[in-house]
């Protein structure tokens, strides 16, 4: 990995600035050079910065041993500060259950497994399995990571958190898609009812957080879309999953926090709706084939910040020149605009060569 030397990251003396960050995507102020964000780094691609780059021990946590928990969580820091960041972000959320698929994941290495949501068998298919359903518990989450990264961030650095997946992440997990788009049209009571008891367990859990030290921002995700359309229609996600997200905005914003929105897919349908009623205050998640950032944020950066947009099919198959390149259009074309932060279009999942993200870091930073 002899092209570390070439590149300015992970930095020996980063300077974060948290309300900086916050500034440019408000729209309070404006760069030709913007801040990094970045959505989710998979720890495949976070262990060789730490252990290669960093010459950190990577520790596993090991339940109710705070001192490995402890451990990990500075390397998570220590991650997001040497990489240019002026924030952590982390998600955890209250683990509704759900029927997956299990299936290899190469990229994980030697006999590595990843599980996926089961599309056609869901955990709730009925009344009955309603009133059974384990529902989670928010006095039971353990507290403690959210607790320790609002205590141990460098000075100059914010935590931007979330519930781990949205409410249309958790309704189509917890019914099967295939079940949710059944069940609207036979059982929308029970629909009604899952979205109800998922969204105030949610609430719940944001008014956990919402209080905490250091937090700048509440960042979710919910991936309401697909290549050419939303994944149910507009007037049903206008039902039972838009008034939620509102509802989560309008508790941010009583903070005086943005929320912003990560959502793949091609949302234009009810993009008034994110921006008009919801009030999202940011949309992350841009995949070229449906439409490139540079397109989005001449169209709404008066309205809404723009967060990341560097393709993840460049970042996975371009070669670093080609990496480097596509990263400066995208700043030229965003960043005089304002309320635009630079970083992938979806997150760092494991395929993504650390070279290539580690250029795209390192352009951004030039």
């Amino acid at each position: 990995m002899g092209f570390v030397s070439s590149l300015v990251v992970p930095l020996a003396r980063p300077q974060p600035d948290a309300a900086r960050f916050i500034r440019v995507l408000m729209g309070e102020e404006r760069t030709d050079k913007p801040p990094l964000v970045e959505y989710i780094v998979d720890a495949v691609v976070i262990r060789p910065i730490l252990t290669d780059f960093l010459g950190r021990e990577w520790v596993e946590p090991r339940p109710d041993d705070r001192h490995s928990q402890a451990a990990y969580w500075d390397n998570f820091i220590e991650f997001w500060y040497r990489l240019g960041y002026d924030f952590v972000r982390f998600e955890m959320g209250l683990g509704f259950p759900r029927r997956q698929v299990v299936g290899s994941d190469p990229t994980r290495g030697p006999g590595g497994q990843r599980a996926w949501a089961d599309q056609h068998q869901g955990a709730i298919t009925s009344w009955e399995d309603f009133e059974r359903y384990p529902w989670p518990a928010v006095e039971k989450v353990d507290w403690f990571p959210f607790e320790y990264l609002s205590t141990h961030l460098p000075e100059g650095m914010g935590l931007i958190l979330s519930h781990g997946g949205g409410i249309y992440e958790h309704l189509s997990a917890i019914f099967s898609y295939e079940g949710l788009c059944l069940a609207l049209y036979d059982q929308p009571d029970l629909v009604e009812a899952v979205s109800q008891r998922v969204g105030e367990l949610m609430e719940a859990f944001y008014r956990e957080i919402l209080d905490l030290p250091n937090l700048i921002a509440i960042f979710p995700g919910d991936d309401l879309g697909f290549r050419t359309g939303t994944l149910l229609s507009p007037d049903h996600l206008r039902r039972y999953v838009l008034p939620w997200h509102r509802r989560f905005a309008q508790m941010a914003h009583a903070k005086g926090l943005p929320y912003f929105l990560h959502s793949c897919g091609n949302v234009s349908a009810i993009m008034e709706d994110l921006i008009e009623y919801v009030g999202i205050d940011g949309k992350h998640s841009f995949e070229d084939a449906i439409i490139p950032v540079a397109q989005f944020h001449a169209q709404y950066s008066d309205r809404i910040a723009s967060l990341g947009g560097v393709d993840v099919n460049v970042l996975a198959r371009g070669t670093p020149e080609e990496v480097r390149c596509y990263v400066r259009k995208v700043i030229d074309a965003c960043a005089p605009r304002g309320r635009y932060v630079v970083g992938s279009g979806n997150s760092i999942p494991s395929y993504i060569p650390v070279e290539n993200y580690l250029t795209m870091l390192a352009e951004a930073l030039r």
